[in-house]
């Protein structure tokens, strides 16, 4: 009876540990902001340059500034004249965000307008605009990108310090990488404790 009980824990435990990791695995959304990332990637991948990665804080900062850009109006062709960091509510934006400024220096960020967003028209303002240079730039390795009206932000990031968006410019570990790996690390490692404590 008691080995019974032993199997029965051991596979509700096993169950546990394959539902944690399903829980945590990423999830393609089929979201306004992932078709976005996804458009200019493909762009990317035209030009034989590696897909930028999601990155949480860049995410979390074009959302912020896609939030306050909301109530503007659309510049004539969409595309802003003026960098986003000279605007009055950046530095809160940041802090909303735990991004410290000294890591977004070698970044860029990329608002345009379309109304309604259609995603094609979107990503042909992103790669048929000025805004074509930053994304054929192979320095770029990451991004964010937030939507609100007719505004979507790319926040483009550096694998480097001064472009990481990171919360200190003593984090050299991208956060967004990092942060979910070490879960499936945890996980494995518990998982392997396991099934050695039970073969023996």
């Amino acid at each position: 009876m008691a080995l019974v009980k032993d199997k029965v824990a051991s596979a509700a435990f096993l169950l546990f540990l394959l539902a944690q990791l399903l829980f945590l695995a990423p999830v393609n959304c089929d979201d306004e902001e992932g078709h976005v990332l996804s458009g200019i990637n493909s762009y990317r991948q035209s030009h034989s340059l590696p897909p930028l990665t999601k990155q949480d804080k860049a995410d979390c900062l074009a959302d912020e500034i896609a939030d306050e850009m909301e109530h503007q109006p659309c510049p004539r062709g969409g595309i802003t004249p003026a960098p986003v960091s000279q605007f009055a509510q950046y530095p809160k934006l940041l802090d909303k965000c735990d991004i410290d400024i000294n890591t977004t220096i070698e970044g860029v960020i990329l608002p345009v307008c379309v109304h309604d967003r259609v995603a094609t028209l979107v990503i042909t303002n992103y790669t048929q605009s000025q805004h074509a240079r930053y994304l054929n730039n192979s320095k770029y390795t990451g991004a964010g990108v937030g939507t609100e009206n007719g505004w979507t932000v790319l926040v483009l990031t550096t694998n480097t310090v001064g472009g990481s968006f990171a919360s200190g410019v003593t984090s050299l570990i991208n956060s967004s990488v990092f942060g979910r790996s070490i879960h499936y690390y945890f996980m494995f490692l518990l998982l392997g404790l396991f099934l050695v404590n039970h073969v023996h």
